[in-house]
Order: C-alpha cells, then sequence, then structure tokens
C-alpha cells in the first residue's frame, strides 16, 4: 500500500499521508515520496492549489515515525531538497496550500499544517510541538513558523510546554480558518475554499501569496511596498495574460476566462 497517495480534480492536487494504522507517521521513504508530490504540483500549471491531508480519522499526521527511528538508531540525518515532508522549506511556490485537519497534528505533523496557507480543521483536531518529551526540539519550522503566526506569550506557552492546542482554541487564536464538525464535512469545507481561491486569476494568486510573504521579511510596510515590484512573482503578474483578460472582462461585463499565464 502505497505510503502518499496523490489524487487531482481538475486544478486541485491532494496530497494524502497514508498510514493511519500508525497516525500518518512520516517515514524516510514518505519524506522522498512527498518532496515528489510537490515537486510535481508546483511545475504543473494546470495545478493551482494543493490540499494536504491524513488518511482515516484519528490524525492529520503525528509528525516523525519515532519507533522507526529508534529502530535505526536516531532520526534521518537529512531531508529532501525542500525540507522535512517535502513541504517545510517548499520557499519558492507561490501557489497556495491547504492543510486539511482530521485529528491529532503533533510535531512534524502540526509543522506541516503551519507551513500550509490555510487550515481547515474538524472539531476534534488537535495541535502541539511535543518533540521536548523524548529530548528532541521542533527544528522543521515549527518554532519560527510558530512565533510569527501567534501572539509570542502564546506561542511560547505551546512550544515550552509541549501542550496540546484544541481546534476551539486554535480557531480562536487565529491559526486555523474553519473547523468543521466531522472528517465527513472537511471535503466540502475544503473545497469551498478551493472555488473561491479559483475564482481568482491564478497568476495574481501567486502574486498575492508571494508579495505577502516576501513583504514580511521587509524592514516595514513602506520597504515591502517600495521592494514588491522587484519580486518575481509581481512582476510575472504585471505582464501576465491574466491580468489583461480581467480588465477586458470587467470592461466586457463577462466572466474572465483564464489561461494562468
Amino acid at each position: 500500500m502505497a505510503e502518499v497517495l496523490v489524487s487531482r480534480d481538475g486544478a486541485v492536487t491532494t496530497v494524502t499521508l497514508n498510514r493511519p494504522e500508525a497516525l500518518n507517521a512520516i517515514t524516510p521513504t514518505m519524506h522522498e515520496a512527498l518532496e515528489d508530490a510537490f515537486n510535481r504540483f508546483a511545475a504543473d500549471d494546470s495545478q493551482q492549489v494543493c490540499i494536504v491531508t491524513g488518511a482515516g480519522e484519528r490524525a492529520f499526521c503525528a509528525g516523525s515515525d519515532v519507533k522507526g527511528a529508534a529502530a535505526a538508531g536516531g532520526l534521518p540525518s537529512g531531508y529532501p531538497a525542500h525540507g522535512y515532508a517535502g513541504l517545510i522549506e517548499r520557499f519558492d511556490c507561490p501557489k497556495p496550500f491547504i492543510a486539511a485537519v482530521n485529528g491529532l497534528a503533533l510535531g512534524g505533523g502540526f509543522e506541516l499544517a503551519l507551513a500550509c496557507d490555510l487550515i481547515v480543521a474538524t472539531e476534534a483536531a488537535s495541535f502541539g510541538l511535543p518533540e521536548p518529551l523524548i529530548g528532541a526540539i521542533a527544528i522543521g519550522g515549527g518554532l519560527h513558523r510558530l512565533a510569527r503566526q501567534l501572539p509570542l506569550k502564546q506561542a511560547m506557552a505551546l512550544i515550552l510546554t509541549s501542550r496540546r492546542l484544541p481546534a476551539r482554541e486554535a480557531l480562536a487564536l487565529g491559526l486555523v480558518n474553519q473547523l468543521v464538525p466531522t472528517a465527513a464535512d472537511l471535503p466540502q469545507a475544503v473545497a469551498a475554499w478551493c472555488a473561491d481561491i479559483l475564482k481568482g486569476a491564478p497568476a495574481a494568486v501567486r502574486a498575492s501569496k508571494a508579495t505577502t510573504l516576501r513583504g514580511l521579511d521587509e524592514p516595514g510596510v513602506a520597504a515591502a511596498m517600495a521592494g514588491q515590484a522587484g519580486y518575481p512573482e509581481f512582476d510575472a503578474w504585471w505582464r501576465s495574460e491574466d491580468l489583461k483578460e480581467g480588465l477586458r472582462a470587467f470592461a466586457e461585463k463577462r466572466p474572465p476566462r483564464w489561461s494562468g499565464g
């Protein structure tokens, strides 16, 4: 049975971690499979949104396969080109990623969700960075992303105590975009987010994501606005057929026909 499943529906790719019996814990071979799946999504111009989820109803992903690592004598010595799970360091893909969290998102699983642009979760979901409990630390971006996506004191509380964050608290803190009652409700909710994203021009969506994230690296809003025209994704959007088509469609009072370029 494949440990990573990939499916496509129109312009949407779904990548599923497929070890439900092990809470979708990530093995070394899964890192490579995920890297390949996300590489294919990033390179395919017909694919505009990627959903990341886990099989079953118990877990999105419980992080690394600790039992396997213990048997092998330690954690993997390295990860693929784009980091843990092939996504943590994928800073070069301006397409949106949505985490559909259907249960536990712990350790590397939480880091995987944090690396996505949106999170839709079930009410039974929970999040946490329990690495210190086994003598490790969250080196897959969790420390840095959590401190940027939450108020610092809230982030430090999770980082230092290894406590689990229930889904409703995650929603209240702004870490989750939407909660749904059960895992059965996730597909419809995520599909609605995808549909809204796909209404926009692909070039504009990519430029919006990239400009926002690149702008956060600038010292302030003034510097970000001054520098945005130099961002490659911004330049690609400015020269795109999508921009021209959007203006024509608006003037002609018709739906736009996006080409993606």
